[in-house]
């Protein structure tokens, strides 16, 4: 069924927009709101002949997606990185929290059940990557990957994007940085390995919380947190630097876990840490309220009034050095306890910047050869 929007499309949830369990079961989204660019908002709802039962189960679909360039710029002031690189769009993880779901608006799809389902691979990355490291402009910097979406998630052990992202840059000497909550990294140990060797990669793994009912809800495909804290001490024993970043920090619901994970992290071989407050930009305002209704209503006023307490009364304030972690007594306490845990623990000492003076730039077929 279709009903016209008249007016610009906003993300306001209505009653008739959840979606049924059994059509959404293991998603992390309750519902698939039309995406804000779209001219007309498509809702199913029950017009009385019992039509809704005919539908079918969200299901998984990958989608092949050249891309004209591979390697993203930015200028923000509160990351550390000004280049990245993002194998997929989209991420069958399903984290009801994650920050990118609002660009899969601008494919046309929802920020909710679409971006779980309908994944788009970047086919020619590796090819992409070995082309744009061959420009005599090229100056190198470390590589951020999975700074959007998951380069590790399920559909990665079949495409393998990531690993060929992996082998150029081991070839190039080109340094990296790679953010994941996925156990499939450690695939990858043998190429990190050697690249760690020569300081040119280094790893962090997402650990949210230790709660595996916790986790289970809010990360429906994700590994456990278990399993991420044995990545951990695989990628530490392997000799390759890795960081836990307890990200996002819920608050009233995943914040009294900070220490322990800190510590459990620790244990297992991290020896570097970060954190992030969430982060509810856009629709995920809307689909984190559904989600939080529905799994823990005891707690969900309290949780969305610390939200906003640190927003200036708003659900979410996108000001350069406020997103991420927020102002107001409770994001000074959440930092401080941080900050105590970490130099109690003895983490974030001694890190070495990531070795740039290896690159050697890849010649493409075609290219004169570098005299000297």
């Amino acid at each position: 069924m279709t009903k016209r929007q008249q007016e610009t499309p906003t993300v306001a949830a209505t009653p008739g927009g959840l979606v049924d369990g059994e059509r959404r079961r293991g998603r992390g989204a309750r519902s698939n709101h039309t995406g804000r660019f779209e001219g007309e908002r498509r809702e199913a709802f029950d017009d009385g002949w019992e039509g809704l039962g005919e539908l079918d189960a969200f299901k998984t679909t990958v989608f092949d997606d050249p891309a004209r360039t591979i390697i993203t710029r930015n200028d923000s002031p509160d990351i550390s990185f000004d280049r990245s690189i993002n194998p997929y769009r989209g991420c069958e993880h399903g984290c009801i929290y994650c920050f990118a779901r609002p660009t899969h608006c601008f494919l046309g799809h929802s920020a909710g059940l679409d971006f779980e389902t309908k994944l788009y691979a970047r086919t020619n990355a590796a090819q992409l990557l070995e082309k744009e490291l061959s420009n005599p402009r090229y100056e190198p910097a470390c590589m951020a990957i999975g700074t959007n979406t998951d380069p590790y998630q399920p559909i990665e052990r079949e495409r393998r994007i990531m690993r060929s992202i992996l082998e150029v840059l081991e070839r190039t000497s080109h340094p990296v940085g790679i953010v994941t909550k996925s156990t499939l990294i450690t695939r990858d140990i043998d190429i990190l390995a050697r690249m760690a060797q020569r300081r040119l990669a280094r790893v962090c793994i997402s650990v949210t919380t230790l709660d595996a009912r916790i986790a289970r809800a809010m990360e429906p495909r994700a590994p456990t947190p278990r399993r991420r804290l044995e990545a951990v001490r695989q990628l530490a024993e392997a000799g390759i630097p890795t960081t836990v970043m307890v990200a996002p920090i819920v608050p009233a619901l995943t914040d009294a876990e900070i220490e322990r994970i800190l510590e459990a992290a620790h244990a297992a071989g991290a020896r570097f840490a970060g954190y992030v407050m969430l982060r509810l930009p856009l629709e995920i305002s809307v689909l984190f309220r559904e989600w939080l209704a529905a799994e823990f209503p005891d707690r969900a006023e309290r949780v969305m009034h610390l939200m906003q307490s640190m927003h200036g009364g708003r659900d979410y304030s996108a000001d350069f050095g406020v997103r991420q972690r927020g102002t107001g007594p409770y994001a000074e306490q959440i930092g401080a306890r941080f900050r105590l845990a970490v130099k109690r623990l003895a983490l974030n000492e001694d890190r070495a910047e990531l070795r740039t003076d290896l690159f050697q730039r890849p010649v493409l077929a075609g290219q004169q050869m570098p005299l000297f």
